[in-house]
C-alpha cells in the first residue's frame, strides 16, 4: 500500500538537514502517520512544536518506537524561516518546493486552524484522529497507542449532571436521540445558539420524542460554566471531568464552537451540522435532521461552506426555479452521500442551490462564516479560506448561456 502514500506525500521527504527520506516505508502495515500542519511564524505552532518534540522523543524510546512517524506540512512562503523552523524537528518534512502538494494536503484534510496534528493509518490512509494535539496532551507517554476509535458508550461513560445538582448515568441515554453540544459562555455565537436550542429542545420534548442534549463545556472557569449551564434545561458532562470533556472533543474531532452533533438511538452520527439543522428547522419538522443531499444556500446554511469543497448552483431570479435546480443535482448528490455514508465517511462534496441576490448571502458572508475555535477569544474568528469552491450559474430559460468557474484559494495560516 506504499503507492497511495507516495501519491499523497510524494516519493521523497527531507529531514532537518535537507537529506532525502523515502516516504514508502511510512505506508507499512501497523504504522501510524501524524501529519503536522503549521508554519514558522505562528506562536502557537512554536509552542506546540516543543511539546510535540518532547512527546516524539519519549515515544521513540518506547515499545512502539517504529510504529509512528510525524511529517510536517508547512504553509511558509519564505525559505529561511522554514529552514530555521524545521531545523528544530526530529521528524521528516514535506520539501519546501512542494507547494502544490502542500495546498492539496491542506484542502484534503480540511485544515482550518494551526497547529493541526492528524493521525492516520499509513497503509490505508484512514484517519484515526483529527485531534492529535489532545492525544499528546492526554496521553503524554503514548500508553493508549494506537488511539483507535471507541464507541459512544465508551467515550461518554460516567455520570452526567443536571443544573439542579442531580446526576444521571450515561447508560440511561440508550434508546434516545442525542445532541452533543460543544459550547462556552465566552463565545457570542454559542450564546445565540443556546437560546434557540432551548426552544427546540422543549418542542421536541413536548412532542413525545426521546431526545436529550449533553453539554460539553469549553468554558475557562467553573463559575462561568455554572452560570452558562443554569440557562440550559438539559444535562452536562461535569466541568471537573476534564479528561472526559477532552476525550469527547477528540472523539468527534471538534475544531470550533458552537458545534452540535446529532446522534441516533444507537450512538451513531446522524449529522455534524446540528447547528445549521436547527436554525433551518425551527418547527422541528425534519427532526432528527438526517442530512439532505442538496441544501438551499441561506445565512444559516452558509456556515457549512467552511466544512469542505462545495458545489453551489445559482439560478436567476425566480424562486420557483430553485426546486428544478435541486432536482437537477439531487441524483448525483444523493449517490455521493449514500456511498460515503456506507463507509462511515463524510461526503467529499457538499451541494447547494442559491436564488436571487438579496435572499442569498454575499460571497463575503459565505466564505467568512467561520466558527470560533475553543482556544481563541471571540474577537479572533476563524476564516476558513483553504477551500475549493465550485460555482455554476444557470438560467433555466436560457440554458447554457452562462458558465461556471472553479477557484482554489491558498491555505490560510
Amino acid at each position: 500500500m506504499a503507492g497511495p502514500l507516495c501519491e499523497l506525500l510524494g516519493e521523497r521527504l527531507t529531514d532537518r538537514h535537507q537529506a532525502e527520506v523515502e516516504s514508502s516505508p511510512l505506508g507499512s502495515d501497523g504504522r501510524l502517520l501524524a501529519l503536522y500542519f503549521g508554519c514558522s511564524w505562528s506562536a502557537p505552532c512554536q509552542q506546540f512544536n516543543a511539546a510535540l518534540a518532547d512527546f516524539y522523543g519519549r515515544f521513540k524510546q518506547g515499545e512502539h518506537a517504529d510504529k509512528l512517524e510525524v511529517v510536517f506540512v508547512s504553509s511558509d512562503e519564505e525559505l529561511q524561516p522554514w529552514q530555521d523552523f524545521v531545523g528544530q524537528m526530529p521528524w521528516p518534512v514535506l520539501p519546501f518546493q512542494e507547494k502544490e502538494r502542500k495546498t492539496k494536503l491542506w484542502s484534503k484534510f480540511k485544515v482550518t486552524n494551526i497547529p493541526t496534528l492528524i493521525f492516520m493509518e499509513g497503509s490505508s490512509g484512514r484517519i484515526v484522529s483529527r485531534d492529535g494535539q489532545l492525544i499528546i496532551r492526554d496521553d503524554p507517554l503514548g500508553s493508549e497507542f494506537p488511539w483507535g476509535p471507541k464507541s459512544f458508550g465508551e467515550v461518554m461513560a460516567g455520570s452526567l449532571v443536571k443544573h439542579s445538582g442531580q446526576t444521571v448515568n450515561s447508560a440511561d441515554l440508550s434508546g434516545s436521540y442525542l445532541g452533543i453540544y460543544f459550547s462556552a459562555h465566552w463565545c457570542p455565537p454559542c450564546r445565540s445558539l443556546t437560546r434557540v436550542l432551548v426552544e427546540i429542545y422543549r418542542k421536541i420534548k413536548e412532542s413525545g420524542q426521546k431526545f436529550e442534549i449533553v453539554f460539553v463545556s469549553a468554558d475557562r472557569s467553573e463559575d462561568s460554566y455554572k452560570q452558562y449551564f443554569s440557562e440550559m434545561p438539559w444535562i452536562a458532562v461535569p466541568y471537573t471531568d476534564e479528561a472526559r470533556r477532552s476525550r469527547l472533543n477528540r472523539h468527534y474531532g471538534i475544531q470550533g464552537i458552537p458545534t452540535l452533533i446529532i446522534l441516533d438511538q444507537e450512538g451513531r452520527i446522524i449529522t455534524r451540522q446540528g447547528r445549521a439543522a436547527v436554525l433551518n428547522d425551527m418547527d422541528c419538522k425534519d427532526f432528527p435532521w438526517h442530512p439532505k443531499p442538496v441544501l438551499e444556500l441561506t445565512e444559516s446554511t452558509a456556515m457549512q461552506l467552511n466544512e469542505g469543497p462545495c458545489l453551489v448552483l445559482f439560478v436567476d431570479s425566480e424562486e420557483e426555479e430553485l426546486e428544478p435546480a435541486k432536482q437537477l443535482i439531487h441524483p448525483i448528490a444523493e449517490k455521493i452521500l449514500s456511498e460515503h455514508k456506507a463507509k462511515e465517511e463524510d461526503a467529499p462534496l457538499l451541494f447547494f442551490v442559491a436564488g436571487e441576490v438579496g435572499k442569498t448571502p454575499s460571497p463575503q458572508t459565505c466564505f467568512r462564516h467561520g466558527v470560533v475555535p475553543p482556544t481563541q477569544p471571540p474577537s479572533h474568528p476563524t476564516y476558513n479560506s483553504n477551500r475549493l469552491g465550485l460555482v455554476a450559474r444557470l438560467n433555466f430559460k436560457n440554458w447554457g448561456r452562462r458558465g461556471g468557474a472553479a477557484v482554489e484559494l491558498p491555505p490560510h495560516g
